[in-house]
C-alpha cells in the first residue's frame, strides 16, 4: 500500500483544519480548500458518514488530490440526538456557535426544566478519505460525556465549552489543546485510518 504523502483536508472550517493538521504528520503535505477558491459543498446526507463522504469526493474530483474529510456533531440524549448532523447549522448560516450553545441549553430546558442531571451527550466523528481513483475510506469515532451546566473556556471551537468528556470535571473549552485531541472523537476516528498515511 502507498503511503498518503499528500492531501486536501475538505474543510473551510479554521479549527477543525488546525485539529486534522496536527493529527497527521508534518511529513503530510497538507493543502486547504480556499487555497483553490473552493466552497464546502452543500452536507445533503443523512448520517456523519454521508456528509463526509459528500465532502471527501467534492474536493478530491475538483483537485484531483487524496482528500481527507470528516463529518462531526453533538448528539445530545434529552434531545432525541439533536443537533446531531445539523450541529453546525444550528448556529444559523453565519455558523455562530454561540447561538447554537443558547439554543442548546433552551431546548433542553424545554424539554424538562431541571435538565442537570439528564445531560448525557456524545461527540460523534466520521473521517473519509477519498481517492481520485474512486475508491473510499470512512472510519467513525465517539466520546461519550454529558452537557456543561454554563460555557466554561475559550478553547477549541464548536461546542467545546459545553461539553464535559466522561472521565474529566473540564469541558474540551477548559481543556489544553493536546490533551483534547489526544482523547477526543475525532481523533478516535483518525486512530482507525493512519494506517494510510505516512
Amino acid at each position: 500500500m502507498n503511503k498518503i504523502k499528500k492531501i486536501i483536508i475538505g474543510t473551510n472550517n479554521v479549527g477543525k483544519y488546525k485539529e486534522i493538521c496536527d493529527l497527521l504528520s508534518n511529513k503530510v503535505q497538507k493543502h486547504y480548500p480556499k487555497e483553490f477558491n473552493l466552497l464546502t459543498p452543500d452536507e445533503t446526507g443523512k448520517s456523519f458518514k454521508e456528509n463526509s463522504l459528500i465532502k471527501a469526493s467534492f474536493f478530491s474530483k475538483k483537485t484531483n488530490l487524496i482528500c481527507l474529510s470528516d463529518d462531526s456533531g453533538l448528539e445530545i440524549d434529552l434531545l432525541k440526538g439533536k443537533p446531531g448532523i445539523y450541529s453546525s447549522r444550528w448556529g444559523g448560516e453565519k455558523g455562530n456557535f454561540n447561538l447554537a450553545m443558547k439554543k442548546i441549553y433552551k431546548e433542553m430546558k424545554r424539554v424538562k426544566h431541571n435538565w442537570e442531571n439528564d445531560n448525557a451527550a456524545r461527540f460523534v466523528c466520521a473521517m473519509t478519505i477519498f481517492w481520485p481513483n474512486g475508491k473510499s475510506y470512512t472510519s467513525q469515532g465517539t466520546i461519550k460525556g454529558k452537557i456543561s451546566r454554563k460555557k466554561k473556556g475559550k478553547k477549541g471551537f464548536g461546542y467545546d465549552p459545553i461539553f464535559i468528556p466522561d472521565g474529566s470535571n473540564k469541558t474540551f473549552g477548559e481543556m489544553d489543546f493536546k490533551l483534547k485531541i489526544s482523547i477526543d472523537h475525532r481523533f478516535k476516528a483518525f486512530c482507525k485510518i493512519k494506517k494510510f498515511f505516512i
